[in-house]
């Protein structure tokens, strides 16, 4: 049964964010919109992605319309690896490829494999050990294939960074060509080809690629040189378009276009494999674009394989032996094929129940240490037990709960905290962690600042993994917090919502969802876009399944319905709200409806009257420090808030027993702000005695 929403006499919490909403042009909306048949919301969101001409909204639309050039006129060095690898498999000596342990790495293993086997290779494949080895082929793995007569190794998703092995490899007498996507050391390896896109032109379509898709240009390249394509395009491109999305790689460039010829023949996959994990997960398969459409093409969306697919192969590269996701993308058994698809389903499952744990655990050190997070500006949790394999995702959970950059970690080897203490146990043991960060801190360059306090580091921007010794831990959390006070602002340590748009009710149809599909595939660098309606009444709300939200909304005489993820310990929210949110297509009992799933909420500073009470707000005129201020209390359902206008159109709106208020001349640009402060709070006890309220 719904309960609906009341007043709540609790102090009220909300979800910690900020909101960036872009600036409507409506001159060149109305262009696109008219030029394109295409909806002003859909035409915003793709100015709001740098696509403000009728040309370039015609190529990202239509992605197939874009005229490639040749991958060898792009990677200098796909000339020289085709050769290689030609001369290898036709005298048939002995290819081994040396992958990584995450949906790409895996992925990108499965489809060379497939590849050089298809075209007659002698070939056989190894990953490194995430918990005892870590990330990148390395000088064992080398020597192995040595002594096993490996003639040419190929890597994938690795390789750009280890100097030592390359240089090792080729010591021996091995051929070795790197195909990788990583950032580009100050010295390259040196191998006899290197394929990497951050070294071809910025401008290039094949810039954005992850590793998969560095494997998929090279296998498509070498068995056209050899003939032998047929057959062969479509699995390959199932398997590129499972890793590229898995991987977050940007869909832009010939990943858009790919990705979408992907998503349209995994419903049909020739791969036995996916065919299973499809199945075991449960993903359907939905109408493509419009109704209108006579062939009732099927496709998959990129949330289907972000939150479902990607993330059970993704486990098993976490927690299990990658052997089995390789094994599943490689055979054409069903029977087997299933089997493996299984595995990676408890393996999941028992991925989630770590990551439940490590979570909760972490909440709760946060709570209990009290720690300051707009003084220290970074949060670093480290404990004993936690498990190395998913650790990297609960820091992406914290950053979205805290809104501040994360490092989390854990012992190398597993300690009584309290015979470590006695001993000094902990203090010799070895941190092994992961980092997320938020979009003004630039995970990498945190790492260089503490790197006399660290062992192995790597990452990019947003994210990276590191190792410490555990003596050095205070000395790393203070030297972070001292760098992130260089680059953050106290206002910028919330979660970041990027809106497109704002939207009425009445235009969240059907109309509208099928315009979104025209965007697709969306998924990083080509987010789908986040709307927003303000003045929103909850009229019901209760918890489902985990820790969600399932509410109705309306406004005016429309309603709605919405799910809030994970926001269960925001239980009940306030009767009257702002939102953002998407739109999804929600099925049950055969009847499909459009829902929205809220991303972001917060409280309305322009409120309409007339939705909220038939009693007009009292008003009155003040002087303080000797300047004018008008002000004005509201009844918002059951709470009282104070609105407070100075001259320059600048208001700061309080809701009643609340420590923070709102300050700005409008929603969209409102800080919040501690009112107990004494600039605030005398302002406040002034404007209560012109309203007669003290």
């Amino acid at each position: 049964m719904q309960n609906k929403s009341h007043g709540q006499t609790k102090q009220q919490k909300l979800p910690n964010q900020r909101w960036l909403i872009h600036q409507e042009q409506r001159e060149t909306t109305q262009q696109l919109s008219k030029s394109l048949e295409i909806l002003p919301l859909i035409a915003q969101t793709l100015i709001n992605r740098d696509i403000s001409t009728i040309k370039q909204a015609q190529a990202f639309l239509d992605p197939e319309s874009i005229k490639l050039p040749s991958p060898i006129q792009e990677f200098p060095d796909l000339d020289i690896s085709l050769n290689l690898l030609e001369i290898t498999i036709s005298q048939k000596q002995k290819i081994a490829i040396c992958g990584d342990y995450d949906a790409d790495g895996m992925t990108s293993t499965a489809l060379l494999l497939r590849t050089l086997k298809h075209l007659g290779a002698k070939v056989d494949y190894a990953i490194p050990s995430r918990m005892q080895e870590g990330y990148g082929i390395n000088e064992r793995i080398v020597e192995e294939f040595h002594q096993e007569g490996v003639s040419l190794i190929l890597t994938v998703d690795n390789g750009i960074a280890a100097y030592k092995p390359i240089a090792k490899a080729r010591e021996l007498g091995l051929n070795i060509i790197i195909t990788d996507h990583h950032d580009i050391p100050p010295n390259l390896p040196p191998a006899n080809a290197i394929l990497n896109p951050k070294l071809i032109s910025e401008n290039s379509p094949y810039r954005s690629v992850a590793g998969v898709g560095v494997a998929y240009i090279l296998a498509v390249s070498l068995a056209q040189r050899l003939g032998k394509l047929d057959g062969l395009i479509k699995p390959l491109l199932e398997l590129f378009t499972l890793g590229t999305i898995a991987d977050l790689a940007p869909l832009t460039g010939v990943n858009r276009r790919w990705v979408k010829r992907g998503l349209q023949l995994l419903p049909r996959s020739q791969l036995a494999g996916v065919q299973a994990l499809i199945q075991v997960s449960g993903v359907k398969a939905q109408e493509q674009g419009n109704t209108k459409q006579t062939n009732n093409q099927k496709s998959l969306k990129p949330d289907d394989i972000g939150f479902r697919l990607g993330p059970r192969i993704n486990a098993v590269g976490r927690i299990a032996d990658p052997q089995i996701v390789i094994e599943l993308l490689t055979t054409n058994d069903m029977g087997i094929a299933l089997e493996r698809a299984m595995q990676c389903e408890q393996i999941n499952q028992r991925r989630q129940e770590l990551c439940a744990e490590i979570e909760a655990e972490a909440i709760a050190w946060c709570e209990e240490s009290q720690i300051n997070l707009q003084q220290e500006r970074v949060l670093v949790v480290v404990q004993p037990g936690w498990h190395h394999g998913v650790i990297g995702i609960v820091a992406s959970r914290l950053v979205e709960r805290y809104g501040v950059p994360v490092f989390i970690g854990s012992y190398e080897e597993e300690v009584d905290t309290d015979l470590a203490t006695d001993v000094g146990m902990t203090l010799a043991s070895t941190i092994r962690g992961s980092a997320r960060g938020i979009p003004e801190f630039h995970v990498f360059e945190a790492l260089q600042f503490c790197d006399e306090l660290l062992g192995k580091y790597g990452g990019h921007k947003a994210a990276g993994g590191f190792s410490l010794p555990g003596e050095n831990l205070d000395k790393f959390r203070s030297r972070l917090s001292e760098f992130a006070s260089q680059c953050l602002e106290i206002n910028q340590l919330k979660p970041l919502v990027t809106i497109d748009g704002e939207a009425e009710f009445p235009e969240l149809n059907f109309d509208l969802f099928r315009q979104i599909d025209l965007l697709h595939p969306c998924g990083i660098e080509n987010k789908a876009p986040i709307f927003w309606s303000r003045n929103v009444r909850i009229s019901q709300q209760r918890i489902v399944g985990k820790g969600h939200i399932k509410l109705t909304l309306a406004k005016g005489e429309t309603e709605i319905q919405a799910i809030a993820w994970r926001w269960g310990d925001y239980f009940p929210l306030p009767q009257l709200v702002d939102i953002a949110y998407q739109l999804k297509e929600n099925t049950w009992n055969f009847q499909t409806n459009i829902e929205l799933e809220l991303v972001g909420l917060r409280l309305p500073i322009e409120i309409s009257h007339h939705q909220n009470s038939s009693t007009p707000p009292q008003k009155a005129e003040f002087s303080y420090s000797d300047r004018p201020y008008t002000c004005s209390l509201y009844q918002i359902g059951d709470t009282q808030e104070l609105r407070i206008r100075n001259s320059r159109g600048e208001v700061l709106a309080i809701q009643q027993g609340k420590k923070f208020g709102l300050l700005g001349k409008s929603r969209n640009d409102a800080k919040e702000v501690n009112v107990s402060e004494a600039r605030f709070f005398n302002l406040i006890r002034a404007a209560m005695n012109a309203l007669k309220l003290s």
